[in-house]
């Protein structure tokens, strides 16, 4: 997936070539955020997929829908527990510095 960032780099505002690292460090993070839901949706349908088709087909059957759906569905939720807990550890760890 082409995002263009590396052309965007310092090229706003005539800087004559200067980075602006506010920009790149937000592009960065945009980046790793796109990175990551790439990778969890990846593992999800890996996960889900290997558990609830048995024989895969031209189409899924009622019981592999309901098996699917349930299946993502935790997984999400498991990966949004994940999620809060490890930042909330993280902004306790940030206070106690």
């Amino acid at each position: 997936m082409e995002s263009g960032f590396g052309s965007d780099f310092g090229s706003g505002g005539g800087g004559g070539g200067k980075l602006d690292p506010v920009l790149i460090m937000e592009q960065v993070k945009v980046q790793i955020a796109v990175a990551n839901a790439q990778e969890l949706l990846q593992r999800m349908t890996d996960k889900c997929f290997r558990k609830c088709i048995g024989k895969p087909g031209g189409a899924l059957d009622n019981s592999e829908q309901k098996c699917i759906a349930m299946c993502m569905d935790r997984y999400m939720d498991s990966w949004n527990t994940v999620s809060r807990a490890y930042n909330s550890r993280l902004q306790r760890e940030r206070a106690n510095m």
